[in-house]
């Protein structure tokens, strides 16, 4: 549902991690739990892990072409070896990758990189096609940006297709105040993810803007 991200965690000498009392590369336990559907269905939210590797491909292929091409702009039937490394391999810092599971199935994931340097992070989810319209990619959503305000993150940025309806209403009923511009049908949104700024119970989105800069479309 967004670009692909190529930040690599934590640059060297950055102190910004020490700042927020986290450790990288330590699986953070205190993020699984059951989570509810829309519909009533029990389903387990985690940290993705390295084993998770098999769990991955087998849920990229059971996408249909049209949820793979609105997350990666492209066709993009397999994952390559280094694509699967790098969402399965996280520091659980400045990058954090969540996923939902049915059992033994992997149905929903969602992950944060941080912009080097900054309090900014580029966040992105995407959900199975049979578990879409379930409230699945709100709770990603959320839960992604609990992690990220305590690991020093204060603000979420995303792209997408301008007709991904299905994102976009993920983000208007976030209750963040989601500031959006479309360029060339590429659909561009961010939002403060601090404590004081949302609603949960309501949603708001500005008014999009064509080919406005993000910044200035509030």
């Amino acid at each position: 549902m967004s670009h692909d991200f190529d930040h690599d965690g934590p640059q060297e000498g950055d102190g910004s991690l020490r700042s927020v009392g986290f450790d990288v590369n330590v699986y953070p336990a205190e993020l699984e739990r059951d989570v509810a559907t829309t519909t009533g269905l029990t389903l387990h939210l985690r940290p993705i892990r390295p084993g998770d590797a098999d769990l991955l491909v087998a849920f990229h292929e059971r996408l249909s072409p049209g949820a793979v091409y609105r997350r990666y702009f492209s066709w993009h039937p397999e994952l390559s070896a280094k694509e699967v490394n790098r969402y399965t391999i996280v520091d659980y810092v400045d990058r954090l990758a969540l996923i939902v599971t049915d059992g033994d199935a992997l149905v929903a994931v969602g992950r944060y990189d941080r912009v080097p340097d900054s309090h900014d992070a580029e966040v992105a989810f995407i959900v199975a096609d049979a578990y879409q319209h379930q409230g699945i990619g709100l709770l990603l959503l959320h839960n992604l940006a609990g992690a990220a305000r305590l690991r020093g993150i204060t603000s979420f940025s995303a792209e997408t297709q301008a007709d991904n309806r299905n994102m976009m209403n993920v983000f208007r009923e976030s209750g963040f105040h989601v500031r959006a511009s479309i360029d060339d049908e590429v659909l561009s949104v961010r939002f403060s993810i601090e404590p004081d700024e949302p609603d949960l119970s309501m949603g708001t989105t500005d008014d999009v803007v064509h080919g406005a800069d993000p910044d200035q479309s509030a």
